[in-house]
């Protein structure tokens, strides 16, 4: 039996947790909310961010800051989400390198990609194109594989950093084309295209969301699509399977999270506001112009297609000895 003091205790225990979960259902959010992006401004993930930023700050009434912490295959802005307060007031573009490569990439990690994050919900999937400098001799694959394999010293190719998709994406083609190539990281997609549309580097695989303006423009000559099937709004450039690399196929995705022990009444108001945002004509809309795949999905749908990305991606980098440290 319990005391009256006991039971006082338990009542008082009780009605403060209620109250506090009440206050966060009625209250949340009421002030400034952080959105991270782990890449230099004026990428992909970036872009995405702020349009969803201010779709979802809409839908929640409250405004949601877009604040880069690029650098380190996006380790930099992981670790500051990872250390955050677990309030609901700070998020985090999180992508394929941040949550399936890099645990396997680097030795050491200052966070853990499984343990330390809560997944609020994917966001869109990124189809990659296969680029070059216009400078270079090749307009289809058949082309730009015997130049590569003509120049002595092989050919260098750029990225948004290790391990992230585009560096990923590439060791694979490396691989399956049996060319000799070096990577070149940056600290962000938008740096890389720069340097490949200027010269430093003749290739690379870029989103459609980054590379977009520079391909209509001829800054950036489009050699094929690594989908299964082309592009929306990107139809005349062929697939690299078309070209005769069977089975060749490989995206960029992200999603949102948390600091891990975010109240799940914060996070189910932050997966609403995202899903509310993407059905919005205005986000529709500007992902089709970007060729951009919205994944709409629920917190476990996330946790479950990282999983999933995680067991297919982690075989791939110790075959290739991809390191970072």
């Amino acid at each position: 039996m319990f005391s009256f003091k006991q039971c006082l205790r338990v009542a008082l225990t009780a009605s403060l947790v209620l109250t506090s979960s009440l206050s966060l259902a009625q209250g949340y959010p009421n002030k400034t909310i952080e959105w991270v992006v782990p890449y230099a401004p004026g990428g992909g993930t970036d872009t995405v961010a702020r349009s969803l930023g201010q779709a979802m700050g809409n839908v929640l009434g409250q405004s949601i800051v877009i604040v880069n912490k690029p650098g380190a295959a996006t380790n930099i802005g992981a670790e500051y989400v990872a250390r955050a307060k677990a309030d609901g007031y700070v998020l985090m573009s999180a992508d394929t390198g941040t949550l399936a490569a890099n645990p396997f990439i680097y030795s050491k990690l200052s966070y853990n990609a499984e343990k330390d994050f809560a997944p609020v919900g994917l966001t869109v999937r990124f189809p990659m194109i296969l680029v070059v400098n216009p400078s270079v001799p090749a307009h289809n694959l058949k082309e730009l594989l015997a130049w590569v394999k003509s120049q002595n010293k092989g050919v260098s190719y750029a990225t948004p950093g290790a391990g992230s998709p585009h560096h990923l994406a590439t060791e694979l083609f490396r691989d399956m084309a049996r060319i000799d190539l070096s990577h070149v990281p940056y600290r962000g997609a938008a740096p890389a295209v720069q340097d490949v549309v200027a010269g430093q580097v003749p290739m690379m695989f870029v989103d459609t969301a980054s590379g977009y303006q520079f391909i209509t423009a001829g800054k950036l000559r489009p050699i094929g699509v690594a989908s299964t099937k082309r592009v929306k709004n990107f139809e005349t450039i062929p697939t690299l399977n078309e070209q005769g690399l069977k089975n060749f196929e490989a995206y960029a995705w992200q999603g949102l999270v948390v600091p891990a022990g975010t109240p799940a009444e914060a996070i189910q108001t932050l997966n609403k506001a995202l899903l509310a945002a993407l059905d919005t004509t205005e986000i529709k809309a500007r992902l089709q112009v970007l060729g951009l795949e919205a994944i709409p999905s629920s917190p476990k749908q996330m946790a479950d297609y990282t999983a999933k990305e995680r067991a297919k991606w982690a075989p791939i980098i110790k075959a290739s000895n991809i390191k970072a440290d």
